[in-house]
């Protein structure tokens, strides 16, 4: 028989333990940090991931396109564009590791992955821990070490010193520091002028810490070695014309982006010679062409 003092233990022990349960249970089932639109009902998944200070309504016009075929998955990253932002000292790390919580915990069966710019870094990111988890990369002006597209010898030991300067400058920028500092480079994002204002707004609109942290990273983080493991298909669209006045021509940067992406076992690389950095933007005919044909061969009968 129990001693009322042996009760006692035993009532605590299962107090801890149904919290310690109830807590895992909890974290299994949080909502993700990032924001998510589901839209459609195809039996393939697609995640697309936008690009630095965008929102997942980058995406509207891919969305429009496909949203009778595929189940679409819509995110919107923290303290991009008025998403709530997230304290962490690993931004894009904790963005890799949510993403594929998300598709585990949807069970979500080889999704093809849709980045843009960081967004693409992402989708290479995630495929390359955990190659057997998603389906085909669909990567849109994105590289695996985005500094050496200016630099190929940029290491990131050389860019660290140059990328905490910027982050310390960027982190308490105000709407209107931000909005000087786009005047620098809005000229190579787009073309249309109402796409221009768009991009400029979310660069307001975005949390300026969160953005700071996410180019550190993006200027810290080399992913050219680790893109071996990729198992799937990736097809890879490139841009280069805004920097033509720069001496940058489009064999040049194809042996940039193939230089990157050499390691990649399955890789398509194939560069727009009219449109900037938001490709689907400035040449939709053309950003749909290919991706029409990427999906084909990946669409589930």
């Amino acid at each position: 028989m129990l001693t009322t003092t042996k009760k006692i233990h035993l009532i605590i022990g299962l107090i801890v333990c149904s919290a310690a349960l109830l807590a895992m249970n909890e974290k299994v089932n949080a909502a993700p940090f990032f924001k998510v639109e589901k839209i459609g009902k195809g039996k393939q998944h697609m995640i697309l991931i936008p690009g630095l200070t965008c929102p997942g309504e980058v995406w509207s016009e891919t969305v429009a396109r496909y949203q009778k075929q595929y189940t679409l998955h819509v995110i919107s990253l923290p303290g991009f564009a008025g998403t709530p932002a997230i304290e962490t000292s690993e931004y894009l790390k904790t963005m890799r590791d949510e993403l594929i919580a998300y598709i585990k915990d949807n069970k979500l069966k080889k999704p093809i992955l849709v980045g843009h710019s960081l967004g693409g870094f992402l989708s290479l990111w995630i495929s390359a821990v955990e190659p057997d988890l998603v389906g085909p990369n669909f990567i849109v002006d994105a590289l695996p070490y985005f500094p050496a597209i200016q630099n190929p010898s940029a290491t990131v030991e050389s860019m660290k010193p140059m990328a905490t300067s910027m982050r310390n400058m960027m982190k308490n920028a105000t709407p209107e520091q931000t909005r000087q500092s786009q005047q620098y480079y809005l000229s190579t994002m787009a073309t249309a002028p109402d796409k221009l204002e768009r991009i400029s707004r979310w660069g307001i609109e975005s949390h300026a810490p969160t953005v700071a942290q996410a180019m550190y990273e993006m200027q810290t983080i080399d992913l050219r070695k680790d893109v071996a493991t990729i198992k799937v298909p990736v097809t890879v669209l490139g841009a280069w014309v805004a920097y033509k006045d720069y001496g940058v021509t489009h064999e040049s940067t194809l042996k940039n982006f193939s230089d990157q992406y050499q390691l990649v076992k399955n890789v398509n690389i194939q560069l727009t010679d009219t449109a900037k950095h938001f490709i689907m933007f400035d040449d939709p005919a053309w950003f749909f062409e290919k991706m029409d044909a990427f999906l084909e061969v990946t669409l589930i009968k």
